[in-house]
């Protein structure tokens, strides 16, 4: 099975655990990129008018990425990471989701997270993708390996 991680990092914690992935799995990898990008005063959470706050608030903002997406004809699955905002995934990866075509594909997606668990981002992802797909938080390579597993991919 030929696998595609696809990828949201800011501060290269979901890099890092993207690149933990595609190496087990000997998997490409895809780094998704924001066109505007992000400064420290658009991510901050503690200002209600900032950039992520005001996208993470609007169910209808998609923040445009940059670049072309990858061709995905050749992969069988696709696992795709993010961190997590407010308990979900940004909504850049809404964006990039509705501009891949993913059917017949086997999914799965994961985020990094300081806090939160994947409750939240899971009923997200599940929205956006159609259909469930196996999810969890993932931050260090016993967790990674542990969820391969039991995700058997």
């Amino acid at each position: 099975m030929k696998t595609l991680v696809i990828y949201f990092s800011k501060t290269g914690t979901t890099k890092a655990v993207a690149e933990m992935i595609a190496d087990r799995l000997g998997a490409d990898t895809y780094q998704i990129e924001e066109a505007q990008p992000y400064t420290s005063a658009d991510l901050d959470w503690n200002v209600p008018t900032s950039r992520a706050n005001l996208e993470q608030g609007d169910d209808d903002s998609r923040p445009a990425y940059k670049g072309k997406l990858p061709d995905l004809s050749s992969y069988d699955q696709v696992i795709i990471g993010h961190p997590t905002w407010w308990g979900q995934p940004p909504r850049l990866i809404q964006t990039v989701i509705e501009h891949l075509d993913l059917s017949g594909k086997r999914l799965a997606t994961f985020a990094t997270s300081g806090g939160s668990t994947y409750v939240q981002a899971q009923t997200v992802m599940d929205r956006i993708l159609d259909h469930p797909a196996p999810g969890c938080v993932l931050n260090n390579e016993r967790d990674i390996v542990s969820w391969l597993t039991a995700i058997d991919f």
